[in-house]
Formats: C-alpha cells, structure tokens, sequence
C-alpha cells in the first residue's frame, strides 16, 4: 500500500522532494534513489519517521527489524517511537556470537542476511523496515529469517517503493508499505 492512498499527507512531497535520483548508479540503467539527501533535510527525516511511528504505534509490535545498512537509518528511531526493541539484519560475518542466515537471489547474483540467534522469540509481532524495494528479494529473505523463528512478521516497509513492484512483488503475502513512489 502506498501511504498516498490514504489521503494526501503535505509531508510526503516534502519526502519525495527530499531524495536525490542519480542516473546509471552503480551501472548503467539504475535509477538509484539516494536517501542521503532525505537525510540533510532534519523536517523531511522526522517526518519520515514520524509517518511510520504514527501507522505501528498502536499495532502491538515488538520489534523493528532494519535491513542493512539503510535500514540501519530509520528502525532504531523508530522502533524508540513505538516502544520497540530494535534488531539488525547484517550482511555476512558483520555480527560476532552466534547467528542464522538466509540467502537470496538478486538480479546480479546472491547474498545472504545473518541474524543474532536468540534476538527474535516466537510469537513476537515485528516489522521490516528498510529503505527502498526494489524486486522485494531482501524483504522476503528477512521474511523468511523471522518466520524461522517463528515470528509475527505484520508488515514490510520501505520509504520508496516503484508501483511495478508493489504489484508484483512476492512477499510471502505480506503488506507492504510504501511512503512514496520514485521520481520518475
């Protein structure tokens, strides 16, 4: 869902006024949408997470999961604005102690995400926060971690989102949230 759909909030322009779209980054054809530009902008980064702890205050969720590294950016605000632990998803060999990984395809090849063992119970109601979905592989993959734990994934959420994608994606039916769409 993007959060458009729910009415015309006036801080979501300032948020999509807010990224920077740098052609052909890191190979010719991207659209890279830098957030590093959103985050210059202190009125258009509270917003940005005060959009996100306004829809999950009041969803009983105990985590906020952020995917690295931009996930890094708005969980922990986040997750301080619904009175939720926050939990880190890192690329490999990144967390020391014990850990359980997920692997995933991407269009250039594979990766994996690694978890602390023991930082999700089950039954816990989490939350996926990271900053763009792109073909939704990261998401599902973090999806996938969580649900091995037997975790309540309730939703995805990115701060962009193209709408090709948020039909198409497959996020083992979770909602997905998207406060904008790219500039096209």
């Amino acid at each position: 869902m993007l959060a458009a759909e729910n009415g015309r909030d006036p801080r979501l322009k300032a948020i999509s006024d807010a990224i920077r779209v740098v052609p052909h980054f890191p190979k010719p054809g991207i659209m890279f949408h830098d957030i590093t530009t959103l985050l210059l902008d202190h009125k258009a980064f509270k917003d940005t997470v005060d959009l996100f702890v306004e829809r999950y205050r009041d969803m009983g969720i105990s985590i906020v999961v952020g995917i690295e590294a931009r996930g890094f950016i708005f969980g922990p605000s986040i997750a301080l604005g619904i009175g939720a632990k926050f939990v880190p998803l890192r690329k490999p060999g990144k967390l020391p102690g014990r850990v359980i990984s997920e692997s995933y395809e991407l269009e250039y090849g594979t990766d994996q995400l690694e978890m602390h063992v023991g930082a999700v119970q089950p039954g816990e109601r989490t939350i996926i926060i990271d900053d763009l979905v792109a073909t939704g592989g990261t998401l599902s993959a973090a999806i996938r971690l969580l649900e091995r734990f037997q975790a309540e994934v309730v939703e995805c959420a990115c701060v962009v989102g193209s709408p090709v994608v948020q039909g198409e994606c497959e996020l083992k039916e979770k909602p997905l949230f998207v406060l904008v769409e790219p500039h096209r």
